[in-house]
């Protein structure tokens, strides 16, 4: 799933192409991209022929354009969502779910899902910086503004899970997925099973350091991709994979100290690790 600096790349692609912009047709191609807009389709149209995005914002995973109505229009990615900028005499992609035409424009906005697990849907905000309400349980992320380390670490400290599940809680802490919580933990040194509780608000803080540090260079190099399901608006893919220390690399040499990484199941998931750098017990 695309995890912060993924969901930012396409913001910032998004807000240069398409905010300003007044919408004049929107088609939905497949209902079940729009399922969580619960007043259905002909609601979510009419919510938005007729108004002009004014913004795109994102907090952690999530994305929205606020528009002139006052109202915001979420975007969610899921695992394959992908929002891109076509032309409106372009072939129509095969899972193309949402197509919204603009005035005085030949650019259209395509959201592309392949497998049909993240969607768009309309809400109403106190602010459209703020984010909507449907959101507002989304904690705030390393790279935002009102970030607050020191409110952040002591919700970590109250949790008995794992610290690794602590840091994919996004009401804890927004924005880190699986790639980036093991290269968080690798450049921290911290073993993922430690229980948050447990660990020294000084090393927490230094996690959360390490966070905002490695997705600042993954936004840097476009996001991390392994597949082409992740893409920009213009439909090129991101090269941090080329960069992951930890994610992905078992078998390979730790590169600080050599020893061969190894991978463990965590949930549903893989976890990596250097078990000589990432220690249980280390301190």
């Amino acid at each position: 799933m695309p995890e912060l600096p993924e969901v930012e790349v396409v913001r910032r692609g998004a807000a240069h192409w398409f905010v300003g912009r007044t919408i004049s047709r929107v088609a939905v191609l497949n209902s079940r991209a729009i399922r969580r807009h619960e007043a259905g389709e002909h609601d979510f149209i009419g919510q938005l022929v007729g108004t002009t995005l004014l913004g795109a914002h994102r907090r952690g995973k999530y994305m929205w354009f606020s528009l002139d109505s006052g109202a915001v229009v979420v975007v969610h990615l899921g695992m394959s969502g992908q929002v891109l900028v076509h032309q409106s005499d372009d072939r129509p992609n095969p899972h193309l779910r949402i197509r919204i035409s603009f005035t005085e424009s030949r650019d259209e906005l395509w959201f592309v899902d392949q497998r049909t697990f993240g969607g768009m849907f309309v809400d109403e905000a106190h602010s459209p910086v703020s984010g909507p309400d449907s959101l507002r349980h989304i904690a705030a992320d390393p790279l935002s503004p009102d970030f607050d380390i020191r409110a952040t670490v002591r919700r970590m400290r109250a949790k008995n899970s794992p610290v690794k599940a602590v840091i994919l809680d996004q009401t804890v802490v927004s924005g880190i997925g699986n790639i980036y919580a093991d290269e968080s933990l690798w450049r921290a040194r911290l073993h993922w099973q430690r229980s948050a509780s447990g660990v020294p608000a000084v090393r927490l803080r230094e996690l959360l350091v390490h966070s905002r540090e490695v997705m600042t260079e993954a936004l840097a190099q476009g996001g991390t991709s392994f597949d082409s399901l992740y893409v920009n608006v213009n439909g090129s893919s991101g090269y941090f994979s080329r960069s992951l220390a930890a994610y992905g690399r078992v078998g390979e040499p730790c590169l600080r100290c050599g020893t061969p990484l190894v991978r463990e199941q965590f949930a549903n998931r893989s976890s990596f690790r250097c078990p000589r750098c990432q220690r249980a017990a280390r301190k």
